[in-house]
């Protein structure tokens, strides 16, 4: 796309130029390993948001979530994610079958600042410690295995500035419902009140963790 009077920045002196350098300090924030408050972080988080990309470089990333603490620490360079049934596009895992690098966030609600992790990938199908990933009854068929490459803090200024934590801010009926935009691009023969009662909350929570859903 050519957009007239668009300056791009080609290259990283261009790019310090522009934006500064870090501070020392937060250049070396990163470490190899889990510090036992990144541990403490992931049992107190219920959200996290997996980047990947395939052999060609083309991203995906993928919000994954469960009761607080779903993440399990295996050891300080070692983590473990339950894939939980969703609708089985699984373009994440198939991208970590390609490119095993992946990057995380992890969110504590409420918090601004976030725990983020980069490393490499596996799928796991089956491993002794699936018996300990076991929630309302559903034994993941398919895990994660992060290995830490580096962990690190991050600050909350984008938190503060959306005030994304702050109910006042809230807009869920900005857009249109769940429903009415399946209506208009997927599911055009479907009825609007038949896709409201498929795309329902209620719905929802009943089938979180049916394998077959």
């Amino acid at each position: 796309m050519e957009l007239e009077g668009a300056q791009e920045i080609t290259s990283t002196d261009e790019l310090a130029e522009i934006v500064g350098e870090p501070l020392q300090r937060v250049r070396d924030k990163q470490r190899p390993a889990l510090h036992p408050l990144d541990v403490d972080w992931l049992a107190a988080s219920p959200f996290c948001l997996v980047a990947t990309s395939d052999e060609r470089g083309r991203c995906d990333v993928s919000p994954k979530g469960d009761p607080a603490g779903f993440t399990l620490v295996l050891d300080e360079r070692t983590i473990a994610i339950p894939e939980r049934p969703g609708n089985r596009r699984v373009d994440g895992f198939r991208n970590v079958l390609a490119n095993p690098h992946v990057g995380l966030v992890y969110f504590i609600p409420g918090r601004g600042d976030t725990l983020r992790v980069n490393g490499r990938a596996r799928l796991l199908r089956d491993a002794p410690f699936f018996d300990r990933m076991v929630v309302k009854g559903h034994r993941p068929s398919v895990v994660l295995l992060v290995e830490i490459e580096e962990v690190f803090h991050h600050c909350a200024k984008a938190f503060l500035r959306s005030g994304l934590w702050e109910p006042e801010t809230w807009r869920p009926d900005a857009v249109p419902s769940p429903a009415r935009i399946a209506k208009d691009l997927t599911r055009r023969d479907d009825s609007l009140a038949e896709l409201e009662r498929y795309y329902s909350d209620e719905r929802f929570r009943s089938i979180l963790y049916d394998a077959q859903a």
